[in-house]
Parts: structure tokens; C-alpha cells; sequence
């Protein structure tokens, strides 16, 4: 068989590596959106690497967009096979790929107002206007050809690939993808060769999400390495640090707390942590809003799967009908209610999104409260260096430019880390270390990753006892 890896090659997104059999079957692992850089990544969108229509299958690791979002563009581009994930997944796609979808028709349409007041006179038969890569009737199409099986299940994709998902910890329905191929060993002898791709690898340590679970030994290896240099706080240090900065923002300052957030994962892990400190009686009484639809319809999808969530969350439940609500809390859909916030002169805490700030009603709230300096701007995620999101946290900055005007930067711009969805260095190795008996991997593959993470978590194997490592770049294709 053969591999090409065609995105999340030395950055962290826009994952898509395509398996091609030695009988010739192809099958995409994920179809990732690169994001975080506006239109500047339309072009890298829709240059798949392959033509759609020749693709039999799509193996989808988890949700997140840029391991979904082009779902929806290979299919309006021909696509006409399977799509293989768990339950939870293929229902939060339906809800992430619905708001992607939106969210780009908003950016072309800005886009092409730009271009149209940059362009008066526009040369006859020049093309300068671009359109969205997809839209939402795309979307209805796309949620037709998923095909879904529960964790741990053993299914056959064709007479000689089979596949198994292993619950990865990283989101609700994330799964670590184990196949097995049968063909030719380098002996021209006939066996299963063994291959994992582990999308992303959550914590051991979530409040809301189990550890990831152990999964099949495999003969390769493709493995995500975001935090491939680095370690993690504490998750016990993280809520007290939330509580610190609630305190501090809305009981001593008298100010307005918002936190950018994604809407999948992120938000329920947050509402989750202060629907503890309520039930303990800790979290000051002071309003708590989740100004964002796709958070509250995201939150009513983790209620359908206690099943999938954590011990903890499960002990919850049996004196708390709700871990992800409580009676200060309000989620909010209107957008009338939601320009209401931002004339509240009451201490609250506002969670929204984007993560990033590069969209969504989180970008106007900051934009509204980023000069109050009795207002905090808490990130909880990781946020890609081009984005709005990273830019605030430059050290010193005393200005910056939101929706086209310059604004004084007099709020507390904080930062916890330790709300990552992603596995530290020392997380990751000793889960795959757990999994597997390394002398069995001959090849490992580290993808998802900025090159200088990817570097050092090579390191980082190594001295685990694993060889053969190797980062791919852009277009490598490697043959097993």
C-alpha cells in the first residue's frame, strides 16, 4: 500500500492522508479544512491532491473541522462513496459542517466587497469574485453518505481492509482508526498488515471525556504531535485558576468575563468546571451566558451520550440531571439577546466563540470590551499564530485592529493552558506506550504538528524506544 500525505504535514491542520491498496482501493483518512487564515487558505482548500470522484472511502477520525470540514467540497466534487465514523460524530459533523458552511458564506461575501471596492473597473472578463467551497444543501447531501459503528466493533470496509474505532479521548465520538489490510509483505507472502492513525489524542486526566482507551497493536503508525514539545498543567490547578480569574474579574473588578471558546468540547468542558464550583457552592452568584447556538445545540448532542462520557460525569448524574446547567446559566440563540450583552454594566461571565476570535459573536463582545480595563479576556485553547486570538497575547501590545478600527487594549488578556483537548508529549508516549509493544512498529509517521513540535516529539519517541520515525512533507507519498 500506499500513503500520500496531503495535509497536517509539519502544521495542525487541514488533515487528509489517502491510503491506496495494493488491490486499489483508496480511502482518504479525515478530509481536513486548513483554518485559521481566513480567505489566505481558500486556495490550499481546494487543491485536494486527488480527485474526488476516484475516492471509495473516507475513514473520519473526530469532528473537529479541520479534520471534517471538506466533507461537504469533495462530495459537491464527486465524491459518491462511504463515509465511516462513530455515532457522536457523524452528529456533531451535522452541526459543525452546518455552521462552516455559513461561516464561509459570510467570508466570501466580505471578501468580494473588498475586492469589488478594489477593483471599480473591472477588466472585462476577468474573474475576481470567489464562492463559497460549499454550500448548505452540499451539507444535506454530504450527511447521506455517512455510515456509522460504535467503538471497539471490528466492520469490513472491503473483502481485505477492515477497520475498528478506539475511543481517543480527544471529543465526544473521537476514535483512534485501526485498519488492517491484507496484501503482500515484503516476501510477496499474503497477511493483515496493521495501521493506526490516532486523529487526536485526548487527555487521561478530562472532566467530561474518558481517557482514551487502549487500542490494537498496529505495524504502522500515523500519530498527531500538537503538543509534541511541551507539558500540560494540572487539570486540578486549571479550575482553581478559572475560579481565580472569576473572582478577580467579577467580584473584585466588578467586570465582565469572556471566554472564546470552541463551541464543541471546549464550551461543555468550561460550563461543566463552573457546574461544579456551583453545586460546591463556589462560584460567586453572577450571570453565566453561553452566547452561541452551535454551543447549545453542540451541549444537547453530550447529553444524548452519557454513555460516552466521563466516570466522573456519569457520578454527576446521579444527584445532578444536568452537570452541563445550573441556575445562573443561560444559553442564548437570539441575536437581539446577544447585542444585549454587551449593555449589561453587570459582572458576568460570557463563554462563546469562536476559540480563536476569528469569527462568531465572541469577535463583537471583545471588540466591545477590550478597552474596559475592569474586563478580562480569558484564552482557553490554542490559537493559531495568525489569528486574532494569538495577536492579543502578544507581550506589550497596546492596540489592535478589530473589524477594521483600531482599540486600546486596557482588559487583562489571561491564558489557562491546561484546557487543551490534546495530550502532552509525556500523555501521548505513555498511551502509545500502553497500546502497543513498540519493537512490533516498524514505521511511525508524525503528522498534526507545527514542525518544531513535530521535531521534538521525534525526540521524544525515540528515547521511548520507537524507530523509523519520520515527518512527512506536503505530497510525500510513502510506500509500506
Amino acid at each position: 500500500m500506499k500513503i500520500q500525505f496531503l495535509g497536517a504535514t509539519r502544521e495542525v491542520t487541514g488533515s487528509k492522508h489517502l491510503i491506496t491498496t495494493d488491490s486499489g482501493h483508496t480511502i482518504l483518512l479525515d478530509c481536513g479544512m486548513y483554518q485559521g487564515k481566513g480567505m489566505e487558505t481558500d486556495a490550499d482548500n481546494r487543491d485536494l491532491g486527488f480527485d474526488p470522484a476516484q475516492l471509495d472511502c473516507v475513514v473520519l477520525s473526530h469532528a473537529h473541522i479541520d479534520h471534517s470540514g471538506l466533507i461537504p467540497y469533495i462530495v459537491k466534487m464527486g465524491f459518491k462513496g462511504d463515509i465511516y465514523c462513530t455515532p457522536a460524530t457523524r452528529d456533531l459533523c451535522a452541526l459543525m459542517l452546518t455552521d462552516t458552511a455559513f461561516i464561509q458564506e459570510q467570508d466570501v461575501r466580505t471578501y468580494n466587497k473588498k475586492i469589488d471596492k478594489q477593483n471599480p473597473h473591472k477588466e472585462k472578463g476577468k474573474k475576481y469574485k470567489i464562492e463559497p467551497l460549499y454550500s448548505q444543501n452540499d451539507v444535506n447531501r454530504a450527511m447521506k453518505h455517512f455510515v456509522t459503528y460504535c467503538y471497539d466493533r471490528r466492520f469490513r470496509l472491503f473483502d481485505d481492509v477492515l477497520l475498528t474505532f478506539t475511543n481517543s479521548g480527544h471529543m465526544l465520538g473521537g476514535a483512534i482508526c485501526s485498519l488492517e489490510i491484507y496484501e503482500n509483505d515484503e516476501t510477496g507472502q499474503k497477511r493483515w498488515k496493521r495501521l493506526a492513525y490516532t486523529g487526536d489524542i485526548g487527555r487521561p486526566h478530562c472532566h467530561i471525556l474518558p481517557s482514551p482507551m487502549l487500542f490494537p497493536q498496529c505495524d504502522y503508525l500515523i500519530c498527531e504531535s500538537t503538543y509534541g514539545d511541551r507539558l500540560h498543567d494540572d487539570p486540578m490547578v486549571t479550575e482553581e485558576q478559572l475560579l481565580g480569574v472569576v473572582e478577580d474579574t467579577c467580584v473584585y473588578r466588578k467586570g465582565k468575563l469572556l471566554i472564546p471558546s470552541f463551541s464543541v468540547g471546549r464550551t461543555q468542558e468550561i460550563v461543566y468546571e463552573l457546574n461544579q464550583l456551583y453545586n460546591d457552592g463556589r462560584l460567586p452568584h453572577i450571570p453565566v451566558y453561553v452566547d452561541s447556538p452551535m454551543s447549545t445545540n453542540a451541549t444537547q448532542i453530550f447529553r444524548m451520550y452519557p454513555d460516552e462520557l466521563s466516570d466522573e460525569v456519569r457520578d454527576t448524574l446521579q444527584f445532578d440531571p444536568d452537570p452541563f446547567g445550573f441556575n445562573t446559566l443561560r444559553y442564548i440563540t437570539d441575536i437581539r439577546e446577544s447585542k444585549a450583552l454587551n449593555h449589561k454594566e453587570e459582572p458576568c461571565i460570557i463563554i462563546s466563540a469562536s476559540g480563536m476570535l476569528e469569527a462568531g459573536r465572541i469577535k463583537h463582545h471583545v471588540a466591545n470590551h477590550i478597552s474596559d480595563p475592569r474586563c478580562t479576556i480569558l484564552i482557553v485553547g490554542y490559537c493559531e499564530p495568525t489569528t486574532l486570538g494569538a495577536r492579543i497575547q502578544e507581550p506589550g501590545l497596546k492596540w489592535i485592529s478589530i473589524f477594521g478600527l483600531d482599540r486600546r487594549i486596557k482588559a487583562q488578556i489571561t491564558k489557562i493552558e491546561g484546557y487543551s483537548g490534546h495530550g502532552d508529549y509525556k500523555e501521548m508516549i505513555d498511551y502509545l506506550t500502553r497500546s502497543l509493544q513498540i519493537e512490533g512498529v516498524k514505521r511511525t509517521f508524525i503528522v498534526h504538528g507545527d514542525l518544531s513540535a513535530a521535531e521534538a516529539y521525534k525526540d521524544h519517541l525515540h528515547d521511548a524506544g520507537f524507530r523509523n520515525i519520520s515527518i512527512p512533507e506536503k505530497h510525500e507519498t510513502v510506500e509500506l
